[in-house]
Protein backbone atom coordinates (compact mmCIF):
# COMPACT_ATOMS: atom_id res chain seq x y z
CA UNK A 1 0.00 0.00 0.00
CA UNK A 2 1.11 3.27 -0.52
CA UNK A 3 1.78 5.79 2.31
CA UNK A 4 0.33 9.08 2.73
CA UNK A 5 2.51 11.63 5.34
CA UNK A 6 0.86 15.05 6.42
CA UNK A 7 2.84 18.09 7.29
CA UNK A 8 0.11 19.10 10.43
CA UNK A 9 1.20 22.38 12.17
CA UNK A 10 -1.97 22.35 14.89
CA UNK A 11 -3.67 19.04 16.93
CA UNK A 12 -6.57 19.81 14.80
CA UNK A 13 -4.70 19.02 11.22
CA UNK A 14 -3.10 15.63 13.25
CA UNK A 15 -6.75 14.65 14.17
CA UNK A 16 -8.18 15.22 10.58
CA UNK A 17 -5.18 13.77 9.19
CA UNK A 18 -5.60 10.46 11.45
CA UNK A 19 -9.43 10.77 10.26
CA UNK A 20 -8.50 10.84 6.43
CA UNK A 21 -6.50 7.87 6.89
CA UNK A 22 -3.10 9.33 6.87
CA UNK A 23 -0.17 6.64 8.05
CA UNK A 24 1.99 9.49 9.42
CA UNK A 25 2.00 13.08 9.99
CA UNK A 26 5.12 15.87 10.12
CA UNK A 27 4.73 17.79 13.11
CA UNK A 28 5.60 21.72 11.79
CA UNK A 29 5.09 25.08 13.26
CA UNK A 30 5.10 28.25 11.58
CA UNK A 31 4.14 26.57 8.11
CA UNK A 32 4.14 30.18 7.04
CA UNK A 33 7.79 30.38 7.07
CA UNK A 34 8.70 26.60 6.05
CA UNK A 35 8.17 24.80 9.20
CA UNK A 36 9.82 24.88 12.87
CA UNK A 37 10.38 22.88 15.41
CA UNK A 38 6.62 22.65 17.52
CA UNK A 39 5.88 22.44 21.37
CA UNK A 40 6.75 20.26 23.41
CA UNK A 41 2.79 19.86 24.25
CA UNK A 42 2.11 19.63 20.54
CA UNK A 43 4.12 16.73 20.62
CA UNK A 44 2.51 15.10 23.58
CA UNK A 45 -1.19 15.48 22.33
CA UNK A 46 -0.54 14.71 18.69
CA UNK A 47 0.90 11.27 20.18
CA UNK A 48 -2.66 10.75 21.65
CA UNK A 49 -4.07 10.70 18.43
CA UNK A 50 -4.67 6.94 17.72
CA UNK A 51 -3.58 5.07 14.63
CA UNK A 52 -1.20 7.45 12.88
CA UNK A 53 2.91 8.19 13.40
CA UNK A 54 4.57 11.08 14.46
CA UNK A 55 7.59 12.12 12.89
CA UNK A 56 8.60 16.05 14.25
CA UNK A 57 10.42 18.67 12.32
CA UNK A 58 14.00 19.91 14.52
CA UNK A 59 14.53 23.29 13.31
CA UNK A 60 15.28 26.06 15.04
CA UNK A 61 14.35 29.11 12.64
CA UNK A 62 13.36 30.08 9.38
CA UNK A 63 15.43 30.77 6.18
CA UNK A 64 18.55 29.13 5.11
CA UNK A 65 19.84 25.76 6.54
CA UNK A 66 23.20 26.67 7.34
CA UNK A 67 22.94 26.51 10.86
CA UNK A 68 25.77 27.91 13.66
CA UNK A 69 27.23 25.74 16.74
CA UNK A 70 24.67 26.93 19.03
CA UNK A 71 22.05 25.84 16.51
CA UNK A 72 23.31 22.09 16.16
CA UNK A 73 23.32 22.28 19.67
CA UNK A 74 20.09 23.23 20.19
CA UNK A 75 18.88 20.83 17.60
CA UNK A 76 20.37 18.05 19.56
CA UNK A 77 18.81 18.83 23.20
CA UNK A 78 15.45 19.32 20.70
CA UNK A 79 16.11 15.61 19.69
CA UNK A 80 16.85 14.23 22.67
CA UNK A 81 12.93 16.17 23.49
CA UNK A 82 11.32 14.59 21.06
CA UNK A 83 12.53 11.15 21.96
CA UNK A 84 12.01 10.57 25.45
CA UNK A 85 8.38 12.43 24.68
CA UNK A 86 7.92 9.34 22.49
CA UNK A 87 7.93 10.17 19.06
CA UNK A 88 8.18 7.59 16.70
CA UNK A 89 10.76 9.96 14.43
CA UNK A 90 12.24 13.23 13.67
CA UNK A 91 13.16 15.10 10.23
CA UNK A 92 16.48 16.95 10.46
CA UNK A 93 18.79 18.74 7.91
CA UNK A 94 21.79 20.94 7.55
CA UNK A 95 24.00 22.42 4.55
CA UNK A 96 27.07 23.66 4.10
CA UNK A 97 27.72 27.45 2.73
CA UNK A 98 29.04 25.52 -0.27
CA UNK A 99 25.98 23.99 -0.68
CA UNK A 100 26.77 20.50 0.20
CA UNK A 101 25.41 18.71 2.83
CA UNK A 102 26.47 19.29 6.35
CA UNK A 103 27.57 15.52 7.12
CA UNK A 104 29.28 16.22 10.69
CA UNK A 105 26.52 17.90 11.83
CA UNK A 106 23.79 15.93 10.34
CA UNK A 107 25.86 12.77 12.10
CA UNK A 108 25.57 14.51 15.56
CA UNK A 109 21.97 14.60 15.09
CA UNK A 110 21.63 10.98 13.79
CA UNK A 111 23.52 9.91 16.85
CA UNK A 112 21.06 12.24 19.19
CA UNK A 113 18.14 10.39 17.38
CA UNK A 114 19.18 6.42 17.60
CA UNK A 115 16.03 4.05 18.03
CA UNK A 116 13.88 7.06 15.80
CA UNK A 117 13.06 6.63 12.36
CA UNK A 118 14.86 9.80 10.81
CA UNK A 119 14.27 12.02 7.16
CA UNK A 120 16.43 14.31 5.74
CA UNK A 121 13.83 16.96 4.94
CA UNK A 122 14.09 19.60 1.80
CA UNK A 123 16.87 21.07 2.63
CA UNK A 124 18.01 18.84 0.22
CA UNK A 125 16.03 20.74 -2.53
CA UNK A 126 18.31 23.28 -2.32
CA UNK A 127 22.13 21.24 -2.30
CA UNK A 128 24.03 21.55 -5.21
CA UNK A 129 25.13 17.89 -6.54
CA UNK A 130 21.44 15.92 -5.41
CA UNK A 131 22.54 12.11 -6.35
CA UNK A 132 25.78 13.25 -4.13
CA UNK A 133 23.98 14.44 -1.77
CA UNK A 134 21.92 11.42 -2.11
CA UNK A 135 24.86 8.90 -1.41
CA UNK A 136 25.71 11.22 1.77
CA UNK A 137 22.29 11.48 3.30
CA UNK A 138 22.31 6.99 2.98
CA UNK A 139 25.71 7.30 4.35
CA UNK A 140 24.30 9.35 7.85
CA UNK A 141 22.31 7.08 8.18
CA UNK A 142 18.61 8.58 7.26
CA UNK A 143 15.91 6.51 6.24
CA UNK A 144 14.13 8.59 4.21
CA UNK A 145 14.16 11.46 2.18
CA UNK A 146 11.70 13.87 1.61
CA UNK A 147 12.03 15.95 -1.46
CA UNK A 148 10.25 17.94 -4.84
CA UNK A 149 13.01 16.76 -7.37
CA UNK A 150 14.60 20.21 -6.52
CA UNK A 151 11.64 21.66 -8.78
CA UNK A 152 8.70 23.67 -7.33
CA UNK A 153 6.43 21.24 -7.15
CA UNK A 154 7.02 17.21 -6.78
CA UNK A 155 4.80 16.72 -10.45
CA UNK A 156 7.55 19.16 -11.69
CA UNK A 157 10.63 17.25 -10.33
CA UNK A 158 9.20 13.57 -11.20
CA UNK A 159 12.70 13.05 -13.40
CA UNK A 160 14.97 13.55 -10.81
CA UNK A 161 12.49 11.65 -8.15
CA UNK A 162 12.68 8.98 -10.48
CA UNK A 163 17.09 9.17 -10.44
CA UNK A 164 16.73 9.26 -6.69
CA UNK A 165 14.47 6.27 -6.09
CA UNK A 166 16.50 3.74 -8.09
CA UNK A 167 19.62 5.34 -6.99
CA UNK A 168 18.46 4.60 -3.16
CA UNK A 169 17.16 1.13 -3.72
CA UNK A 170 16.57 -0.77 -0.48
CA UNK A 171 18.80 1.66 1.06
CA UNK A 172 16.26 4.80 1.81
CA UNK A 173 12.90 5.65 1.14
CA UNK A 174 12.22 8.66 -1.42
CA UNK A 175 9.04 11.01 0.08
CA UNK A 176 8.06 12.86 -2.58
CA UNK A 177 6.36 16.04 -1.68
CA UNK A 178 5.40 19.38 -2.86
CA UNK A 179 2.37 20.82 -4.41
CA UNK A 180 0.60 17.58 -3.70
CA UNK A 181 -3.44 17.50 -4.35
CA UNK A 182 -5.89 14.71 -5.06
CA UNK A 183 -5.39 15.32 -8.83
CA UNK A 184 -1.58 14.92 -8.61
CA UNK A 185 -0.83 12.65 -6.71
CA UNK A 186 -1.01 9.17 -8.08
CA UNK A 187 0.48 10.46 -10.97
CA UNK A 188 3.86 11.54 -9.04
CA UNK A 189 4.21 8.14 -7.29
CA UNK A 190 3.42 6.50 -10.90
CA UNK A 191 6.32 8.99 -12.79
CA UNK A 192 8.24 9.21 -9.25
CA UNK A 193 8.55 5.28 -8.25
CA UNK A 194 8.37 5.97 -4.83
CA UNK A 195 5.50 4.23 -2.99
CA UNK A 196 5.48 7.12 -0.39
CA UNK A 197 4.24 11.60 -0.70
CA UNK A 198 3.86 14.48 1.67
CA UNK A 199 1.37 16.69 1.86
CA UNK A 200 -0.34 19.20 3.66
CA UNK A 201 -4.09 18.60 2.93
CA UNK A 202 -5.21 22.22 3.76
CA UNK A 203 -8.08 24.26 3.37
CA UNK A 204 -8.82 28.10 4.74
CA UNK A 205 -11.07 28.33 7.84
CA UNK A 206 -12.65 30.64 9.54
CA UNK A 207 -12.58 32.44 13.17
CA UNK A 208 -15.05 31.51 15.70
CA UNK A 209 -14.62 34.65 16.96
CA UNK A 210 -17.74 36.98 17.46
CA UNK A 211 -15.86 40.52 18.45
CA UNK A 212 -13.05 41.16 15.78
CA UNK A 213 -10.57 44.25 16.57
CA UNK A 214 -9.58 45.71 12.88
CA UNK A 215 -6.46 47.10 12.17
CA UNK A 216 -4.01 44.97 14.60
CA UNK A 217 -1.80 42.30 12.60
CA UNK A 218 -0.38 39.70 14.96
CA UNK A 219 2.03 38.84 12.04
CA UNK A 220 2.99 40.51 8.51
CA UNK A 221 1.17 43.60 8.00
CA UNK A 222 -1.78 42.86 6.58
CA UNK A 223 -2.64 39.49 7.71
CA UNK A 224 -5.78 38.14 8.54
CA UNK A 225 -6.15 36.94 11.86
CA UNK A 226 -9.90 35.28 11.61
CA UNK A 227 -8.20 32.91 9.29
CA UNK A 228 -6.24 29.80 9.34
CA UNK A 229 -4.78 26.92 7.48
CA UNK A 230 -6.07 23.57 8.72
CA UNK A 231 -5.48 20.27 7.19
CA UNK A 232 -8.59 18.94 5.94
CA UNK A 233 -9.69 15.28 6.40
CA UNK A 234 -11.68 15.07 3.40
CA UNK A 235 -8.86 16.25 1.02
CA UNK A 236 -6.71 13.60 3.28
CA UNK A 237 -9.03 10.83 2.01
CA UNK A 238 -9.57 11.97 -1.09
CA UNK A 239 -5.66 11.51 -1.87
CA UNK A 240 -5.20 8.10 0.27
CA UNK A 241 -8.63 7.05 -2.37
CA UNK A 242 -6.35 8.72 -5.36
CA UNK A 243 -2.60 6.61 -4.33
CA UNK A 244 -4.14 3.16 -3.39
CA UNK A 245 -6.90 3.07 -5.89
CA UNK A 246 -6.47 -0.60 -7.94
Amino acid sequence: MNVLEVCAGDIDSVKAAAEGGAQRVELCSALSEGGVTPSIGFIRKALDVSGIKVHVLIRPRNGDFLYSDDEIRLMIEDIVAVKHAGAHGVVIGALTPSGNIDIEACKRMVAAAEGLNVTFHRAFDLCKEPLKALDEIIEIGCNRLLTSGQAATALEGVDLLRQLTIRAGKDLTILAGGGVTPENAAEILNLSGTNEIHASARETVKSKMEYRKGGVSMGATGSDEYTRKVTSSKIVSEIVRAINFK
